[in-house]
């Protein structure tokens, strides 16, 4: 069971703002100001996502292979979630669609590259 996950940063007034604005669409907002450097977003007092500084200090960078999936109400609202994303400044990794019986995803990346998907199951 996922609790919330965290991606890096290395340019916070890009990132900051752009998911802010485009968790907002679900009702997710900034939790905390992270003391390393960053945010944490959560929605209904429950941890999100956070966007960090990394622990060792290090420049942050995109994992290969690792991907984060928000699970949202509908397909319209994968719809919504991706074309925000891209309206944001976010490059597109594959267009709202059926993937599978009952999997409707759209994968995006962020400004910095780390790699997210917008899904509706069932």
């Amino acid at each position: 069971m996922l609790s919330y996950a965290t991606v890096g940063s290395n340019d916070f007034e890009k990132s900051v703002p752009f998911f802010t604005e485009l968790l907002a669409l679900q009702g997710v907002s900034k939790m905390f100001d992270h003391p390393r450097g960053g945010v944490m977003f959560a929605k209904d007092g429950k941890l999100v996502l956070g966007v960090l500084a990394p622990f060792n200090g290090e420049a942050a960078t995109t994992g290969n292979g690792t991907m984060v999936a928000f699970d949202l109400p509908s397909r319209e609202a994968v719809d919504a979630f991706h074309a925000k994303a891209l309206e944001l400044g976010a490059s597109d990794e594959g267009a709202p669609g059926e993937r599978g019986p009952g999997f409707y995803m759209a994968y995006f990346r962020d400004p910095e590259g780390n790699k997210f998907c917008a899904c509706r199951l069932g």
